[in-house]
């Protein structure tokens, strides 16, 4: 800001206080010669002969403060009287106080004097409200923190019903004080519904003029599932304070038979909670040894220990998880610390370990827990493959599926060998939380990729099913499961005939690999698959499943055939291989003819059948029928007699069969 004064004299002011600056002593008036006067500031401020001064700021003290003072590291300037807060009577800055242990007759010297701001240390309220402040044989002015007679006063009056729970202040919140209404209007209740049933109900029979009294416990049952059914509504840990508080009161009833399901009720829902919610482990402690302290009669002693539960973060349990201890078994201090749980609290386990998609935690702990009942705990065990498919582990999977010693492949029910076969295919899989395996094929969950997880090869995938088919009859037996592996084998695209001479070594080297039971894993030699792989495992399952021909009607057999309508030259390899038993191969067709007969597409199957079995079935095989003779089979060495000839419902020829010595294996145990 430029400001004009007297001729030869301009003052340049860098502040926003304009009266300040210029009343200070320290502003500069500079006198700058040949100035011209003008009513233009702009002009004057941009002259060069303006200079511009910048204001030395100066400090003002508002006192003068002594040497002395000066000196001090803190000086008081100002004080007034503190503002009385609210406090504890036994804290009270106006009046004092006179501490004794368990004085409650009278009030002790001047403790019944009080502020407006003292608070009764037993009520938790202001003093002039508390009725017993004074009162003869409970003065509660005498009360104060550093005795344990009026802590445990104290303790009683503000926690009611919680005090037998050993729970402390700190730890009440409002849906405990809720819960703690709940159960005292619970247990005024049950008492009056109780003294109800012990008086009994006089009834009167009408076939008869006697009266009888009956004594009904059914309201008293109901009243207590109805309260239980309150108490799940509640925040968890209200809802596990009422449920136990609720157990103390009717487990002296002496009908045994309701209580029992009464108490189950409770039990289970506690251990859940347990193991599901977010509790602390003081707080699963105090739940315990709450339980442990009920009078249990001795019709339920054997289950004063159902709420014996690990919490999370027991150091077993922990260390099992982790897979840093592979027994489940710890020394601690001299004593044996052995992960056993009630197969109740396993299935709990089981199942949150599944929702948290910690597979691999689980595996760990099915392994080695030990529990009260072995027959509920196999099936859990047995779906440890399923697990470990879940974390992208296929070779440790089909590893795990066949022990020597009970495999759960052993188990394998149809369906779940299909399911097992479409994830290693696919490596896809639902995310399910199932107990039981049968459980696995009940779902419509979508399939999703498994993380990290590669599909196994055909081979490794042919080897698997082979395996389940020697430990489980019904997936040997089962017609679909057929289908699903021939399905994998049986490409959408033709794969190019082998050579005569590789077809008929197939034959000797298929029979090997499938009656060979010296190792519990399947062998396939290299040299078997090395000049044509895919035709080799087509063949090794083809042969198997000429074993299975042999062993008992295939039904339904039409799905079975039609997987080989690319390779109908692998299907003429079984029907030569099958011609060393025209019996059962008499049979099989028979059966086959029967079926088409019972399909609506009848005649597209015999139309297919035929295309394959009576012609050529190779460049150097083929059948023929003559005219006139007897059917012959000829093939590079000459032609082979036909021993009979299978016709369908309509009396056209379906099949000739020979004599030709092709040994098939004979069908497993």
């Amino acid at each position: 800001m430029c400001t004009s004064v007297d001729a030869g004299e301009v003052i340049i002011i860098l502040s926003d206080d304009e009266d300040e600056i210029c009343s200070d002593p320290s502003v500069l008036i500079v006198e700058v010669e040949d100035v011209k006067k003008s009513g233009d500031e702009d002009e004057l401020c941009s002259d060069p002969s303006v200079l511009i001064v910048e204001v030395e700021d100066v400090k003002k003290s508002d006192c003068v403060l002594s040497p002395a003072a000066l000196d001090e590291d803190l000086v008081v300037t100002f004080s007034r009287r503190a503002e009385v807060l609210p406090h504890a009577r036994y804290d009270c800055p106006i009046h004092t106080f006179t501490a004794t242990d368990c004085m409650i007759d009278t009030p002790v010297a001047g403790n019944q004097l009080m502020c407006d701001q003292c608070f009764c240390y037993i009520c938790d309220k202001l003093a002039s409200s508390c009725l017993m402040w004074s009162q003869t044989g409970v003065c509660h002015c005498n009360s104060h923190k550093r005795s344990n007679f009026w802590n445990h006063l104290r303790d009683c009056v503000l926690l009611g019903g919680l005090k037998t729970f050993n729970l402390t202040l700190s730890e009440i919140d409002a849906p405990l004080r809720h819960a703690e209404t709940m159960l005292q209007w619970f247990r005024q209740g049950l008492s009056d519904r109780f003294s109800s049933f012990l008086k009994g109900k006089i009834v009167e029979f009408e076939n008869s003029r006697q009266n009888v009294l009956l004594y009904d416990y059914l309201p008293v049952y109901d009243y207590v599932s109805s309260f239980l059914k309150e108490a799940d509504k509640q925040e968890c840990r209200a809802a596990a304070i009422m449920r136990l508080g609720a157990a103390e009161d009717f487990i002296g009833h002496f009908q045994v038979s309701a209580k029992l399901v009464l108490l189950q009720r409770v039990i289970a829902s506690v251990q859940r909670q347990m193991v599901m919610a977010d509790f602390t482990q003081e707080f699963i402690h105090k739940l315990q040894d709450f339980y442990k302290r009920l009078c249990f009669p001795a019709e339920l002693k054997n289950m004063k220990n159902s709420l014996c539960v690990r919490p999370w973060d027991d150091v077993l349990l922990v260390s099992v998880l982790k897979g840093q201890n592979v027994s489940g078994v710890r020394k601690d201090k001299g004593k044996k610390d052995v992960l056993s749980e009630q197969i109740s609290v396993v299935l709990l386990r089981t199942e949150l370990l599944q929702r948290q998609h910690r597979y691999r935690e689980l595996c760990r702990y099915i392994r080695v827990v030990k529990t009260d009942d072995i027959e509920l705990l196999q099936p859990v065990q047995d779906l440890i493959p399923y697990f470990m498919c879940m974390e992208g582990d296929f070779t440790s999977t089909v590893h795990s599926l066949f022990p020597s010693v009970n495999a759960p492949a052993s188990r394998f029910t149809p369906d779940l060998f299909l399911f097992y076969l479409r994830i290693f295919k696919t490596a896809t899989a639902p995310k399910l939380a199932v107990m039981r395996p049968e459980e696995l094929c009940c779902s419509d969950a979508a399939w999703e990729p498994i993380k990290d997880a590669v599909p196994l090869t055909c081979a490794a995938l042919v080897k698997f099913a082979l395996r389940v088919q020697r430990c489980s009859s019904a997936v040997f037996t089962d017609s679909h499961c057929w289908t699903g592996l021939l399905t994998v084998v049986n490409t959408h695209t033709a794969l190019p005939e082998p050579s005569s001479e590789f077809l008929q070594e197939a034959k000797h080297v298929v029979n090997s690999i499938l009656h060979d039971q010296s190792c519990t894993n399947l062998l396939i030699p290299g040299f078997f698959q090395k000049v044509y792989p895919e035709q080799a495992l087509l063949l090794l399952v083809t042969g198997a499943l000429g074993l299975r021909i042999c062993k008992a009607p295939l039904s339904p057999a039409l799905p079975v055939l039609e997987t080989f309508k690319e390779n109908t030259w692998a299907l003429a390899w079984l029907w030569l291989n099958l011609s060393s038993n025209p019996e059962r191969l008499s049979s099989f067709l028979q059966e086959i003819s029967q079926e088409t007969e019972n399909t609506t597409d009848g005649e597209h199957w015999l139309t297919f059948l035929r295309a394959i079995v009576p012609t050529q079935s190779s460049s150097t095989e083929y059948w023929d029928q003559q005219a006139s003779g007897s059917p012959q089979l000829f093939t590079s060495e000459g032609p082979v007699a036909v021993s009979a000839v299978v016709a369908d419902g309509s009396g056209s020829p379906l099949m000739c069969l020979s004599n030709a010595e092709f040994a098939a294996p004979s069908p497993p145990d």
